[in-house]
């Protein structure tokens, strides 16, 4: 197991996942004050936008961040380099896309390189390209995802085995126990995002807390599989809507306006699911409380620290 929060100057192996347009700064300082790395995700939003919410974080903490720049996803990604290098952010996360042309740039500035992948290949790769630490997200993972559909469960442990950089998991994880989880698979910690909505920092509508805290094993779905856009979304009547026009038939422009940012604030923001939806992973019917970030990930460490000495003295009670 490799240090990786130890790389990023952590106190906590926990990331935040970035979260495309509805990204701000109370939750990213919240998570990086609370000793974990907030994330501001870049979404598609233009860099002036952007950049509000880097000096609003900078503003409310001196702790590390990243910025989660989606390659293939925004037509901004020199720019948001740029802002990265000149607002000498910690760190930057690279997905959606080839990162091995921005990492030398980035790195000559500095800064650390976390690159998310969804198979072995990819994984390899990055760390190839020269990626300080991967992300590793499984298909339970909220939000847009990769088609290949591997599980966390059986994709930390193979990516682990081919790459000697830390590793961070993602995807149904929640708690404590995932956290646990995730060490024992070879992963350096863990990245969230769905756990990161339902907590007293975040800016988002009281109904998409509540949703998450009332959303059981069977509370999200998966839409535009057909298309080979995949994205899983909690449930609602806005969601129902694009699996029928999807069953029937619609092109990958449809999907992809029906599923726009602009929808994603609908729902997240301002809580209207008759015209908007919410992204939500498979931990979604592991949520049972709304906490402060910092109770959260304290309550995640003391809990995962139970899990192991518990499981510890079972399996050497089994050797004796």
């Amino acid at each position: 197991m490799k240090d990786g929060h130890a790389i990023l100057g952590l106190k906590y192996p926990i990331i935040q996942g970035g979260m495309g347009n509805i990204s701000n700064a109370q939750l990213t300082s919240a998570v990086s004050k609370a000793g974990g790395l907030g994330t501001v995700g870049a979404g598609t939003m233009h860099p002036d936008e952007v950049e509000k919410i880097i000096v609003d974080t900078k503003e409310r903490t001196n702790k590390p961040f990243s910025l989660n720049i989606p390659i293939t996803v925004t037509e901004y990604t020199e720019e948001l380099l740029d802002l990265a290098i000149r607002h000498k952010i910690a760190a930057v996360t690279l997905s959606a896309g080839n990162p091995s042309p921005f990492i030398p740039v980035l790195q000559k500035n500095g800064i650390k390189v976390i690159v998310i992948v969804a198979s072995v290949r990819h994984a390899v790769k990055a760390a190839e390209a020269g990626a300080d630490l991967l992300v590793a997200e499984g298909f339970e993972a909220a939000g847009i995802n990769s088609s290949l559909e591997l599980t966390t469960f059986s994709l930390i442990p193979q990516i682990v085995d081919k790459v000697e950089i830390p590793v961070y998991a993602a995807g149904g994880i929640a708690d404590g126990r995932g956290l646990a989880a995730a060490l024992m698979l070879g992963a350096s910690g863990v990245q969230m995002g769905t756990r990161f909505i339902a907590v007293k920092e975040a800016p988002f509508h009281e109904s998409y807390k509540q949703k998450l805290l009332k959303a059981d094993d069977l509370g999200t779905v998966i839409l535009g599989r057909s298309l080979g856009r995949v994205r899983r979304v909690l449930k609602g009547k806005y969601v129902e809507s694009i699996m029928d026009l999807e069953q029937k038939g619609m092109t990958v422009g449809d999907f992809a306006e029906k599923t726009s940012e602009q929808h994603h604030i609908q729902g997240a923001v301002h809580g209207d699911f008759e015209n908007g939806y919410v992204n939500g992973g498979q931990a979604s019917g592991l949520i049972v409380n709304i906490p402060s970030v910092e109770q959260l990930m304290e309550g995640m460490m003391e809990q995962a620290l139970r899990q192991i000495k518990q499981v510890s003295g079972y399996l050497q009670k089994s050797i004796d």
